[in-house]
C-alpha cells in the first residue's frame, strides 16, 4: 500500500470489503502518491520488496499493490518472493481486444512503455477526484468522483471509438466502475476483477 490519507470506499483496493478473499495490508512508509506517480522514485523499489518479502512471510498466497503505476516494479517484486505478485490492472492489457486505460494521470501513464500504443484518458487535471489521490486530501465527495471518472471514460471513447475494453489503471477508480460501464457501454477491468480471476486460477 501506498502511504496515505484520503478516505477508501468500497471497491477501492484499501477497503477490505473489495475482496472475495481475506487480506491483509502493509503499508510502505514514504511511499506518497507524487512520489510513486509522478516521481517514479525508483529509491521506492527497495522498501516495496521489503514489504513483499514480509507479506509471504506472514503466509500471503498472493500480492497486489495498491497503485498501478507499480507497474514498474513488477518483475523485481516477482524476482523478490516465492508466491504470484500482480502489481497493476494493466497486466490485463495483453489478453484484451482494443484496450484503453482510464488512469489518475495521463501524463505520467504515457511514460510507460507498457501503455505505448494504447489509448489512454486521464482525469482532468485538477479536478475533484484527482486532487483528493494525487494531493492525499483526508475528504472524498463520491458523486463527484464518480462524475470526474465517468467523464474521463467518456473523453477517451469519444477521442477513441475503436476501443472496446476499459481499463483502471487505478486503483481508487473501482468503486466507479459500474457507472464508467454505463456511460460508455465497454466492459471495464481493473485491479480487483485481475486479482479475482488470477486467484481463483491458482485453486
Amino acid at each position: 500500500m501506498l502511504d496515505t490519507r484520503f478516505p477508501r470506499v468500497i471497491g477501492d483496493v484499501g477497503h477490505p470489503a473489495s475482496w472475495r478473499m481475506p487480506v491483509r495490508y502493509r503499508v510502505v512508509r514514504g511511499a506518497s502518491p507524487q512520489r510513486v506517480v509522478r516521481d517514479g522514485d525508483a529509491s521506492l523499489l527497495a522498501p516495496f520488496i521489503d514489504g513483499a518479502r514480509a507479506l509471504a512471510a506472514e503466509g500471503a498466497a498472493a500480492i497486489t499493490t495498491s497503485c498501478g503505476f507499480l507497474l514498474r516494479f513488477q518483475a523485481p517484486l516477482q524476482a523478490a518472493v516465492p508466491v504470484p505478485v500482480w502489481t497493476s490492472s494493466l497486466l490485463a492489457l495483453p489478453a484484451l481486444s482494443e484496450p484503453g486505460v482510464i488512469t489518475v494521470d495521463a501524463a505520467s501513464l504515457a511514460s510507460l512503455d507498457e501503455v505505448r500504443g494504447v489509448p489512454i484518458g486521464g482525469l482532468a487535471a485538477g479536478c475533484p477526484l484527482q486532487r483528493t489521490l494525487l494531493d492525499d486530501l483526508p475528504t472524498l465527495d463520491p458523486a463527484a468522483a464518480e462524475a470526474d471518472a465517468t467523464a474521463a471514460a467518456m473523453r477517451l471513447t469519444k477521442r477513441h471509438p475503436e476501443v472496446e475494453n476499459l481499463v483502471l489503471e487505478c486503483t481508487n477508480l473501482p468503486p466507479y466502475a459500474a457507472a464508467i460501464a454505463r456511460a460508455t457501454g465497454r466492459p471495464v477491468h481493473h485491479l480487483m476483477t485481475l486479482v479475482h480471476e488470477r486467484w481463483e486460477a491458482l485453486a
